[in-house]
């Protein structure tokens, strides 16, 4: 069939990449093999930095798949696509993740911030997209499983802590009442 439209595929992201103000690299999560080498990867990121440095697209093609961007104070989110993909759900997972980030971060979107928090950084990565399938665009549903598991880790670990000092604390009274 001539002209037909490419089979149906849930892999739509290609790559998610955060970069700093200055265009390197904070955060980069490739899911196929369009770009396999990291030099490949650096320059197709520097491309895309200098084409979306200079106009206010927030969708280009460049080396034949889609980029959306985001930006926000010192750093620029963006996530890749097939040429033929849907922007809007791309759009929808680069939203989730970037309102993800603020409410997470406490609306401190930077480079430092990024940084200092790398690991939820890539938790919430993780949550909303899964080796190139989008599984989740609420920000709101990303955001509570995150707390739930951060919640549910720190209760654990003060559970162990409780019943490790709370079983010293039972020796210590026993010892004292058979001295007494």
């Amino acid at each position: 069939m001539e002209g037909s439209l490419p089979d149906p595929t849930l892999y739509t992201v290609r790559a998610v990449i955060i970069l700093d103000q200055d265009g390197h690299r904070l955060v980069a999560k490739y899911y196929d093999c369009t770009f396999p080498s990291l030099s490949e990867q650096q320059e197709f990121e520097s491309k895309i930095f200098h084409k979306t440095q200079r106009s206010e697209s927030e969708v280009i093609l460049v080396d034949g798949v889609t980029a959306l961007c985001q930006r926000s104070s010192d750093v620029m989110c963006y996530i890749i696509g097939g040429p033929d993909e849907n922007e809007l759900m791309l759009l929808a997972a680069l939203t989730c993740l970037y309102e993800s980030l603020c409410h997470i971060l406490r609306k401190h979107v930077d480079r430092n911030s990024l940084l200092e928090n790398m690991d939820t950084v890539f938790l919430i990565l993780d949550e909303i997209i899964d080796q190139g399938v989008i599984l989740e665009c609420e920000s709101q549903q990303v955001v509570q499983r995150l707390n739930f598991k951060t919640a549910s880790e720190q209760a654990f670990g003060f559970v162990l802590f409780d019943y490790i000092t709370g079983s010293n604390e039972q020796k210590e009274c026993q010892r004292r009442a058979e001295t007494e």
